[in-house]
C-alpha cells in the first residue's frame, strides 16, 4: 500500500468517524428540541433529516442518491491506485470528499436519509442545514479546485533553452 493511499484511508476514516459520531450525538441531544444557539443566531444546532443530497437539494425526490457516493468513492480510489493524484493538497482534498461521501452513504443505505444539524444564518438569510460529511465534501471540492499540482504546468527546466517561455511548445506534447 502506498503512503498516499494509506493517508487517504486514514483521513477519510477520521472524517467518517467524526461524521457518524456527531450525527449520533445530534440524534440523541437535538431531536424534538428547539435549535440551540452556539454563536447567537449565526451558528445554531438543530436536528433534521434530509432525503435529498447536500444542503437539502432534491429532498422528497425518489432517487437512489447513494449512487453518487459510490461513484465518488470508486473514482477517488481509482485515482489513488493508478497514482494520478499528485501533491498533498489534492490528496487531502480527495480524502475529505471520500470521507464525506462515505459518511453520508452509511446513512443513506441504513435509513434512506441523512441527519443534518448545523444551521448558519445571518439576519434574514439562512443557509440549508448540513452536517460534517457535507462540510468535508464542500471543503474538499474547493481545496481540490484551488490546489495546484506539480504536474499542472510545465517546468521551466523542461523547456528548450532557445524557447524559455514555452511559446513555441506543442501543448499536445505534454
Amino acid at each position: 500500500m502506498t503512503q498516499s493511499l494509506l493517508r487517504l484511508l486514514v483521513i477519510a476514516a477520521a472524517i467518517v468517524g467524526l461524521d457518524q459520531w456527531t450525527k449520533d450525538w445530534a440524534s440523541r441531544a437535538l431531536a424534538g428540541r428547539p435549535p440551540v444557539e452556539v454563536i447567537g443566531e449565526l451558528v445554531q444546532l438543530t436536528f433534521t433529516r434530509n432525503s435529498g443530497v447536500a444542503f437539502g437539494l432534491g429532498a422528497g425526490v425518489k432517487f437512489p442518491y447513494y449512487i453518487f457516493s459510490i461513484a465518488a468513492v470508486a473514482a477517488i480510489l481509482w485515482l489513488f491506485l493508478s497514482r494520478r493524484v499528485h501533491g498533498f493538497a489534492r490528496q487531502l482534498a480527495l480524502a475529505l470528499v471520500m470521507g464525506g461521501a462515505v459518511g453520508n452513504l452509511i446513512d443513506r443505505l441504513a435509513t434512506g436519509e441523512v441527519v443534518d444539524f448545523i444551521l448558519l444564518s445571518w439576519r434574514q438569510w439562512q443557509f440549508p442545514v448540513f452536517n460534517v460529511a457535507d462540510s468535508a465534501v464542500t471543503i474538499g471540492v474547493v481545496l481540490f479546485a484551488l490546489a495546484r499540482s506539480p504536474h499542472d504546468a510545465p517546468s521551466i527546466a523542461k523547456l528548450p533553452a532557445d524557447d524559455p517561455a514555452g511559446v513555441g511548445r506543442d501543448p499536445a506534447a505534454s
